[in-house]
């Protein structure tokens, strides 16, 4: 597998007005913009074959992942040499390709755009505000299962009953053996009592091409939109040799929604005090914030 799917396509409305002009996935999460995180997740699992969903007002996304000559021939003659490794480094990333999902018709459509360039293969796919603490990464998790079982494989996430309502619901069951599950129901954003567990389905897919297929016939579900856990709940009991089946990774480490403002302020605290060159300083700031009376008049 070389491929990966980002959808980058949402309005972000969550964090208007900073998103008005801006493409969320572009808001800075310490130095970096939360996309850049994604991409270098995919990268760092071998996927170095990148196609971003995007829509309207997003073509600061293709300005990012771009050769910048102005701005390498300025910091070069500054002979500033560590900025200079930065921007040119985003550029050399990977292969980067674009293409546009014209209206927003749900994220099982923004994985339908990426056909033409997936073709006959497997791929994966991660949510462009679905950041992954790098000291925590799942997707080459995911990928082995998916040699190892075939079809498609979901990363799934345990969260509190007050929280499935928020996401993709997976009733599942053990596979004797192996670090996985296999999935065998699944239910778009349910209410607490008809949740088949507590396992959310998060920004994380590796997906059977069998699955473009599904969603050219899946017809539009929640918030008439064409929805992905709808595809997979297909592709769940469909026959392993026609690219069904479903299995899932039961993921325990950090992950933020950068969509989110507190999730979002959360990723950047945690990454930041994580920085070898940002960490100690930051770390006994934080400190001294936390037990300063400021804070505690706050």
């Amino acid at each position: 597998m070389t491929k990966a799917v980002i959808p980058a396509a949402g309005l972000g409305t969550r964090f208007l007005p900073a998103t008005k002009a801006t493409p969320k996935e572009m808001l800075p999460v310490v130095d970096r913009p939360a996309i850049q995180y994604v991409v270098e997740e995919a990268v760092d699992a071998g996927l170095d074959d990148v196609l971003i969903i995007t829509g309207r007002n997003k073509t600061t996304l293709e300005d990012h992942f771009d050769r910048a000559p102005v701005l390498e021939r300025t910091l070069s003659t500054k002979q500033d040499h560590d900025r200079l490794a930065a921007v040119m480094q985003v550029a050399e990333l990977a292969q980067v390709h674009y293409t546009r999902q014209g209206e927003p018709r749900g994220l099982g459509h923004a994985v339908l755009c990426a056909d033409m360039h997936v073709g006959d293969e497997p791929f994966a796919v991660l949510l462009g505000d679905d950041l992954i603490d790098t000291r925590n990464y799942v997707l080459s998790q995911m990928l082995k299962v998916r040699e190892e079982l075939g079809g498609s494989v979901l990363c799934l996430m345990e969260v509190h009953e007050s929280q499935i309502h928020l996401y993709g619901c997976a009733a599942v069951t053990p596979i004797p053996g192996l670090d996985a599950v296999k999935v065998t129901d699944l239910v778009e954003k349910p209410d607490t009592e008809s949740a088949p567990s507590n396992l959310a389905v998060i920004g994380r897919y590796v997906l059977d091409p069998a699955v473009f297929d599904v969603l050219r016939n899946t017809a539009p579900g929640r918030g008439d939109e064409i929805q992905l856990t709808d595809a997979l709940k297909t592709l769940a009991g469909m026959d392993p040799a026609q690219g069904g089946g479903v299995h899932g990774v039961v993921f325990k480490g950090r992950r933020y929604d950068t969509g989110d403002k507190q999730s979002y302020l959360q990723a950047t605290v945690r990454l930041a005090s994580a920085r070898a060159d940002l960490g100690p300083e930051f770390r006994t700031w934080l400190r001294e914030f936390v037990g300063s009376k400021e804070f505690a008049e706050d």
